[in-house]
């Protein structure tokens, strides 16, 4: 008996239990990409409200995006598992590494997204729940088959990414408008210079996966970085629209200047002499930009 307890204990958890265990469902979610969906919706419902945002409001349209872009994720690897386990950096994702099975993980990204439309449908606007539907099926159904396919799948998919400050300013505003829009409009051509230096750091992975991603069709990273300077460009003169529309003043429109510009010299440099180097500064600096950039938008505000 000593010795069959001994080897019931010795036996494997589940491939589910050792994921819970070892944090691997939420692993699948990309927790530091939803970060950034938690801060961008948040910052769209405050910039939204027309007086003081309700708080536990806002938190809760905040965490039903969050839930629905990380079913986004975890159904996103489903489907992209082979591929994944081909790339060095993804390769020892929890479902490529076996970790967890792709009947897990869709049970687990399908449960996600239910959560996170039943929690808008319940505390937001009927606007703000079918622009995070859409958020999931665009991803899903258009850009991840979309990326096998052609290099212009990097435009369709900075659209749901750039929807949560969106969805955040309709669920308090009531509606689009001009200042939605602008939010809209600044996160989606932020994602494009930062997709570039991803896509040219990782270019060998994206080549061994087969992915036709402009780094690996054109290896001389002449148009990855054209389109690099083209959407810096087109951010500096949209980032100040929020100012424009009235909704901050002329401390964020300087502040989000200067940021402009200089994301606009590191696409530059990029452009001009492409390397691991010059993509790794763009890549920092486009983190560095969309976090300043709204702490001055809603210190503007206050």
């Amino acid at each position: 008996m000593k010795h069959a307890r001994a080897d019931a204990a010795s036996v494997p958890l589940p491939v589910a239990g050792r994921s819970m265990i070892s944090g691997d469902y939420i692993a699948l979610t990309k927790p530091r990409l939803n970060g950034l969906v938690v801060a961008t919706s948040a910052v769209g419902y405050y910039l939204g409200a027309p007086g003081r945002p309700d708080l536990l409001s806002m938190a809760l349209v905040a965490m039903g995006t969050t839930l629905v872009a990380g079913s986004a994720a975890v159904l996103n690897q489903v489907y992209e598992r082979d591929t994944d386990a081909m790339m060095n950096r993804t390769r020892l994702r929890p479902l490529p590494d076996g970790r967890v099975s792709p009947g897990d993980a869709t049970i687990f990204g399908v449960a996600l997204s239910a959560c996170g439309l039943a929690i808008l449908a319940a505390h937001a606007t009927l606007v703000t729940t079918v622009l995070a539907l859409a958020t999931l099926a665009i991803y899903l159904l258009i850009y991840t088959p979309m990326k096998r396919r052609t290099p212009h799948a990097t435009l369709v998919g900075a659209v749901p990414g750039a929807l949560p400050p969106l969805i955040g300013w309709t669920a308090s505003h009531d509606g689009v408008s001009t200042g939605g829009l602008a939010l809209f409009a600044i996160v989606f051509l932020w994602q494009i210079p930062h997709f570039m230096a991803i896509a040219w750091m990782y270019r060998d992975d994206y080549r061994k996966a087969g992915f036709p991603m402009l780094s690996v069709i054109d290896p001389s990273g002449r148009r990855a970085g054209r389109q690099a300077v083209a959407y810096a460009m087109a951010l500096v003169p949209a980032s100040v629209t929020p100012t424009i529309v009235g909704m901050t003043g002329a401390a964020y429109a300087t502040v989000t200047l200067v940021l402009g510009v200089a994301l606009l010299a590191l696409a530059a440099r990029f452009f001009a002499a492409p390397s691991d180097r010059s993509a790794r500064w763009l890549f920092v600096g486009s983190i560095a930009y969309l976090p300043l950039s709204w702490i001055a938008m809603v210190a503007d505000r206050l």
